[in-house]
């Protein structure tokens, strides 16, 4: 009895590690492959399944970060039942919420983990290799259609980008340990986009997330001093840099073509999707079209028209409207909740915060020309870069409140180690929280408190 209980914490310790490691496969497989990214999360599932815990998932679905995803999931059910389209369609419509499922799975995970660094170091040494592979096809096939862009398309490398370029910058600069080459990292990935690749919607987050990052470093000093670079290093682009001045020398050309000869354009397709969309909303305002209803509500509003107006699309490239169309005024309100509560996650001035924060705060801006959280790479993305890092929040607030606690009841007047005390900054403790070093330390400290408690 006792050979087979040991063999059954002996299975489900290998599975746990199983599990962590096979996220951050699919970490690693984002940049690169779909495939690869679709096997890489099932292995994951079904070795996570038998490891789960039910008063740590409970737990977890208590929280907001983990509750709302699940409720606009349910939401979607629901929504099923007054959609007037196929049952096909119906659950064709669903599939876009499954992932989020997920969320409470990975809070779960790796609030006990302490392999979540692991998962962002995979994520951001496998998008390094695509940004080498982005300057290299530049490089080598200058007039080329494959020029920067190695694999998926335009639109997700600019997501992953952004994210580790601006990740890269805040990590130099927050954790405590200084490092110059990652900031040199994040330099490239945001250069890329004035000399490589031009993204319309990178042009328009990557000011903003530099306001953010200066407001999170030094708040409203910050806040003025970011905002001022961002505006000459912009103004420095525009002069430098041809790529830039063509993309949007293109984008208003597209702009006119659209407004003044009706042709279909890029920019032209997003704004009539935008304006069909909303008189498909206004239809049903409070409980919207139910479930899968996107690909009909178009074709109807379409229907009859001319020009870039008469083109159905199953995507109208807006987020929040992409819920409301099928879930109304509710479904939306749940989507910004479930943002909100992911925002107020990563509310602290750690390391792993300001990783989560970019996330979050990168979707919410892209959603506003995307449905990124409709689309398989960025949807994913989103989940696991929010159930992983908002795991590993979860799990440096758990550890700051035991050593306030330790400290509490120490009771000697004994000054704390500068890693393990609880004054010490947010950022201090998260670079030290991965240091096999400081844990040691804390280890030590568990040992001598219980040793006085004996004594």
């Amino acid at each position: 009895m006792k050979v087979s209980s040991t063999f059954a914490r002996f299975d489900r310790g290998f599975l746990v590690r199983l599990a962590d490691w096979l996220a951050v496969a699919v970490a690693i497989a984002l940049p690169w492959s779909t495939t690869a990214v679709g096997i890489c999360i099932a292995a994951w599932f079904i070795v996570l399944l038998p490891t789960l815990d039910a008063a740590a998932l409970k737990r977890e679905l208590g929280t907001a970060a983990g509750a709302f995803p699940v409720v606009l999931w349910c939401l979607g059910v629901i929504g099923m039942f007054w959609a007037d389209v196929s049952w096909h369609d119906r659950f064709a419509g669903l599939d876009s919420f499954h992932r989020l499922l997920a969320i409470p799975l990975l809070l779960m995970q790796f609030r006990r983990s302490g392999n979540g660094m692991w998962v962002a170091t995979g994520f951001f040494v496998s998008t390094v290799t695509v940004l080498i592979a982005s300057y290299t096809l530049v490089l080598v096939f200058e007039h080329s259609w494959l020029a920067g862009i190695p694999v998926h398309d335009t639109i997700f490398q600019g997501t992953i980008f952004l994210i580790c370029g601006f990740g890269a910058l805040g990590y130099s600069t927050l954790a405590a340990r200084r490092h110059w080459w990652i900031a040199v990292l994040g330099i490239m990935f945001l250069v890329n986009f004035a000399f490589v690749t031009a993204s319309r919607t990178a042009f328009i987050i990557a000011p903003l997330l530099l306001v953010l990052l200066g407001w999170r470093l030094v708040e409203w000093k910050g806040l003025l001093g970011t905002c001022i670079l961002a505006i000459v290093t912009c103004t420095i682009i525009w002069f430098a840099s041809p790529v830039v001045r063509g993309r949007i020398d293109g984008s208003i050309r597209e702009l006119q073509v659209y407004r003044f000869a009706d042709k279909q354009t890029s920019i032209g397709e997003h704004l009539a999707f935008l304006n069909e969309s909303l008189i498909i909303i206004a239809s049903a305002p409070f409980i919207g079209h139910g479930t899968g209803s996107i690909p009909e509500q178009f074709r109807r509003v379409t229907a009859g028209k001319t020009g870039v107006s008469a083109e159905a699309t199953v995507n109208p490239h807006n987020q929040t409207f992409a819920v409301a169309i099928q879930l109304g005024l509710v479904g939306a309100l749940l989507l910004w909740a479930m943002w909100l509560a992911h925002l107020f996650l990563f509310r602290s001035k750690s390391v792993t915060a300001w990783l989560g924060l970019i996330v979050v705060v990168e979707n919410i801006l892209s959603s506003v020309v995307h449905s990124h959280l409709f689309d398989f790479n960025s949807g994913w993305l989103y989940v696991f870069g929010v159930g992983v890092l908002g795991g590993m929040a979860m799990r440096e607030r758990a550890h700051l409140s035991e050593t306030r606690t330790m400290n509490f009841q120490g009771g000697d007047g004994t000054a704390m180690p500068p890693a393990l005390d609880a004054s010490a900054s947010d950022s201090s403790n998260m670079d030290n929280l991965f240091c096999p070093q400081t844990n040691v330390e804390l280890g030590l400290l568990h040992f001598g408190s219980h040793f006085k408690t004996a004594s």
